[in-house]
Parts: C-alpha cells; structure tokens; sequence
C-alpha cells in the first residue's frame, strides 16, 4: 500500500457514552486496513446521560454495517421491537394515534392511500386512519414480526427500531471497537492544547499526566463541549423560542403487563412523558419547560403517573435546545450532544449521533481539512437538525389545545418559514413538500397532520377517478386485510423469546418460550 504523506493517521474520541462508542466502532471498522490509529478518552467519574433508549429504523443500519448479529445485540441491550411512538393528549384532551414506522395501506393507482381517506372522510364514511395501517393495528395488539419480503404483502409495509438499555449498548460497542483495535484511555482533560500556526486541537492532556495527540478530534464530550466549545469558542444557536422545555427527569420503572413494541409520549400541562418498555425495565421521564412548571411539580407529576415500582430514584437533566453554529471546526467535529441537543419525542437523539458519523465517514478528511468539506459536511448536519427541529415543532402547534400557559404560548408563536410552508401545503390539499435531506419521510408528516386533526380542506383530485363505491370497497378490502394479518401476527414477547433475543437475566426468560 502506497502511504499518503497527507492521510490522518490518528483519531482520538473525547467521551464515551452511545456517541463516543458508535463513532468509535464505525471509524474502527471502516477505517481498518488503512494506517489510521483510533483513540477514545473516557472518565468514568465523569458518567453519560444514557437516556436514549428509544431508536428509529435507521439504527438497523448502522448495526448492520459493522456486521453485528441483530440476536446477540438484542440479548446484550435487553432491546426490544419499535414499530412507531404512540401520541397522547396532543391534539386534544383524550386523542391518541400511533406514528407508525410504516405506510398508511397501500398506494392505489401510484396515489398513498391517506388521499383515499380524505374522501372518505368527506363521505362521512371513514374510520380511524390507524386501523389501516399493519405496523399500528399489530402494535396496539402487542404482536410482532419481520417484515415480509414479497412487497405484496401487508406485512411488508412497515420498518422497525429497537427500544434499548443505551448504557448497555454503549458497553456492548466498546467491546466492539476495542476489538476492531481501538485504544481507550481512562482520564479527564485538564488541559487542550491548540497548534499556534492554525488553531487546530494539537493533544489532550490527561489527569494522569498522559498526553494525546492526533491529527483528527471527535469531540462526545456531551452538553459541555469541551473542544468544540470551550476550546474552540464555536457559539451556539438557541432554539428555546421555538422548541421551550429545558428540563427532564427520568427514572426507571419495573417491567410490567405486556410488553408494548412502541414507545408512548404523553401530553402534560407544561411538557410531556415518555415511556419506553425494555425487556427488564421501563424507562419513563418528564421532559418539560421551567418557565411553566417547577421543578418539584414536574417531579410529582411524573411520578404520580406511574404504572409500576420505581427501580432507582429520579435523575434531574437541564438542556438549551439548539446547535452549535459549525459541527465542524477546524480539526474539531461534534457529534452527539457535543453537536446540539433536540428534545427526545421522536427519538432522534440517536439518529442524529448516526448522520454526524455517517456524514463524517463521507467526507473524511486529509490533513489540509479543506475549508469546502467542512462548509458541505455543516450545511448537511445544520439542514438535518433544522429539519427535525420543524418536525418537533409541529407536534406542539398542530394542536387544539389552550387549556394551559404553555399550550397557549404554542398556539400564539410565529413558527419558522420552512414549517409555515409546509403546514399551508398540507391544508390546501393534503400536499406534502418533499426534502432532499431529512429523516422524517411524508409518511410520519401524514401520521402527525391527521393524528393531530390537520384535516386538509381538498384531496388530490385524481382520487376522484374512483366512484364513491369504488373508494369504499377499497377501503374496506384494506382494513380486511390488515386485521386479518394482524390477528395472524405472533405476541411480542413470546416473539423475542423464539427468536433467542431474550437477555439471561431479564424477565422475559423466565416466562418460557
């Protein structure tokens, strides 16, 4: 092999955690072969917030490829299925819907089913929009099972995530990466040393005494940002305007009653509650803003809302919703919470962690960093972020609510021109703006306007080449079909359990196959 004078020959991660350990694994194991040396940096003093348990389909990428066996990931995070999130209370007091990873039925002369409904609406003859969709009628059942390979199928329409321990992921990736030959070193930096000549990050120095130097620097070192921010001043864009709760506590709950393959998030009067089922635990966690509820209420709140015993006492987290205004600086790139920080409802903690190291692998460097890849490698980042701040968002303004100061402030707030134009798109006539970038595909657009009663005032006119029989028939023949599919579908638990993705400790184990 031909050496390049000009190649990055180290890398150091700063910080553990599912960000630290995912870029860790990722840069280990595409990079192999090459003369690139991967480091990470870690105290445990130090800790992670470790709350991301929820994942989106994507995850089932990334996994798959750095080859690792879906069973024994499973087994080692005590994961288990996420066929979409259920919404409650967010249009209305009482409302619930599922945003499924999956499609609403099946197109019908290339035109999505939803505009199908809308006439059917018109009709006065439609039913719940969920109970035509596979991934939301099996949810609601607690049942799972792959997707089906023939596309005609109904039980090919959906994907899935996982719902996981993410301390114990980031446990089983660093087993991974330091396999995949990645040197890790305990320690807190206590001093960053900058190259007088270009400003670059030159080495670390540890507590230790231990200094380590690299051409390239990753910085998950968590809301703090060590290089990013207090080495490299990067500043930081506030999106508290648009996106207000700063707070959350979390705590873990015993596993009880079925074990549900999708995550809940549920509307309060200052925030919302998650609820996420693993096989030995449940995580739950109140995620709400200061300015409308203190700290102590929030606590009660969730607490009171409980549906088992608490396993552990409540953790306190505070947060600025945002990004920093480059991810990447210099010989500095940010990921995970380093690189900005966006509320969990959709899950897209994670997400975004995968997109930073995706992006990078893409457009990694040399040693001269051209100032065009770090420019292109911030613009996909930013218009990432920018768009699952949009799709936050709507989840709090497509709503009926004003029963509480902060459903009021949503309700009066001057919303971003992207999701203005999207939102009037949709109302004229159930139109979907498409993006280039952007995780949420018009599906979960779909799933969140008509969960949340965004009724568009016209369908596309094409629909109309149907005749009102025609329609109802087709509508009814799908809703056959997806119950009677579901019916046929295994229980969740007792599917992880076959399939031997059941942990050695857990209780699913204990209920036998």
């Amino acid at each position: 092999m031909r050496e390049n004078p000009e190649a990055i020959k180290s890398v150091c991660i700063l910080g553990g955690g599912t960000a630290g350990w995912m870029a860790a694994s990722a840069l280990a194991h595409k990079l192999q072969g090459l003369p690139v040396s991967v480091t990470l940096i870690e105290s445990e003093e130090i800790g992670t917030v470790g709350v991301g348990e929820a994942t989106l389909p994507h995850i089932r990428s990334f996994n798959a490829a750095l080859n690792i066996d879906e069973v024994t990931f499973m087994k080692a995070t005590e994961a288990t299925f996420k066929l979409g999130i259920e919404f409650c209370n967010w249009g209305r007091i009482g409302d619930r819907y599922i945003h499924p990873f999956g499609d609403y039925g099946t197109p019908i002369d290339g035109i999505p089913f939803y505009q199908y409904w809308l006439r059917l609406k018109q009709m006065g003859e439609a039913g719940r929009l969920d109970t035509y969709a596979y991934p939301i009628a099996i949810a609601e059942a607690n049942r799972f099972r792959h997707p089906a390979s023939d596309p005609a199928q109904i039980e090919s329409t959906f994907g899935y995530a996982y719902q996981f321990d993410a301390g114990r992921y980031a446990a089983f990736l660093r087993r991974f990466a330091e396999g995949h030959g990645v040197i890790r070193h305990e320690g807190k930096v206590v001093d960053c040393q900058l190259n007088p000549d270009n400003g670059h990050v030159a080495a670390l120095k540890l507590d230790n005494g231990a200094v380590i130097a690299a051409d390239l620097f990753v910085d998950c070192s968590g809301f703090r940002g060590l290089l990013i921010e207090q080495a490299l001043k990067t500043g930081y864009d506030d999106w508290s305007q648009w996106l207000p709760c700063n707070r959350a506590v979390a705590v873990p709950t015993e596993s009880r009653g079925g074990l549900t393959p999708f995550t809940r998030a549920t509307a309060l009067e200052a925030g919302w509650q998650w609820r996420i089922p693993l096989q030995h635990r449940t995580g739950n966690g109140h995620v709400y803003c200061s300015s409308f509820i203190s700290d102590e209420a929030a606590h009660a709140r969730l607490l009171g809302n409980l549906d088992a015993p608490t396993l552990a006492d409540p953790r306190q987290l505070y947060f600025t919703t945002g990004r920093r205004r480059q991810f990447w600086n210099r010989n500095v790139v940010a990921i995970g919470l380093a690189a900005g920080f966006l509320e969990p409802l959709e899950s897209t903690s994670i997400h975004l962690i995968q997109e930073g190291i995706t992006e990078l692998l893409q457009i990694f460097p040399d040693k001269h960093f051209r100032q065009s890849d770090i420019d292109e490698y911030n613009r996909r980042m930013g218009v990432n972020f920018e768009r699952v701040r949009d799709f936050l968002l709507l989840h709090y303004v497509a709503t009926q609510r004003d029963d509480t100061e902060m459903w009021r402030y949503f309700r009066n707030m001057t919303l971003p021109d992207s999701l203005e134009e999207k939102i009037q798109a949709w109302l004229t006539r159930g139109h979907l703006i498409r993006y280039e970038f952007g995780v949420f595909l018009p599906p979960s657009w779909v799933a969140v306007m008509l969960g949340q009663n965004l009724i568009p005032r016209h369908y596309d006119p094409r629909v109309d080449r149907l005749s009102s029989d025609e329609v109802r028939r087709a509508g009814d023949a799908l809703k056959q079909r997806v119950s009677a599919a579901a019916t046929a579908t295994p229980d969740h638990g007792a599917y992880i359990r076959k399939m031997g993705a059941a942990s050695d400790t857990g209780p699913l184990l204990a209920k036998g196959a």
